[in-house]
């Protein structure tokens, strides 16, 4: 199964951690160090969209405000590929209000994830997360 790993340009070595944790049990992950310059990167993220079954949505305090993220959300809400496969994962609780995490998010398992230091249990989690629905 692919995985698409939607996070803000900010949030790009938390992605990188998460798509290793993946990629150890098995799991394909789209990474978008595959767009190159000269690549249309809209085409690119709609082409991975495509081929993924998955999604984990790394939300942000950047993410949370970010129109590409919310744009692969509502890709991922659409798709029928992605049913069931949708695992949202909220980084540092305490940095910003849960109201302004999309609403129909709040509404799925949503696993929390330390903004800094001990990370490593909680991306174990996601991994588990995404194989449970594999």
């Amino acid at each position: 199964m692919k995985v698409f790993i939607s996070h803000s340009h900010e949030d790009r070595a938390l992605a990188r951690r998460v798509g290793d944790a993946l990629r150890r049990t098995g799991l394909e992950v789209w990474d978008d160090e595959e767009i190159l310059p000269g690549d249309n990167p809209a085409q690119e993220i709609a082409h991975a969209l495509e081929e993924s079954q998955a999604m984990v949505v790394l939300l942000t305090p950047s993410t949370v405000n970010s129109t590409w993220v919310r744009r692969e959300i509502e890709y991922a809400l659409g798709s029928k590929s992605f049913k069931n496969r949708l695992v949202p994962v909220l980084v540092g609780s305490d940095d910003f209000p849960a109201e302004s995490i999309p609403w129909i998010l709040r509404h799925l398992n949503v696993i929390k994830l330390p903004a800094y230091g001990r990370q490593e249990e909680g991306i174990n989690r996601i991994a588990e997360a995404v194989q449970a629905v594999a």
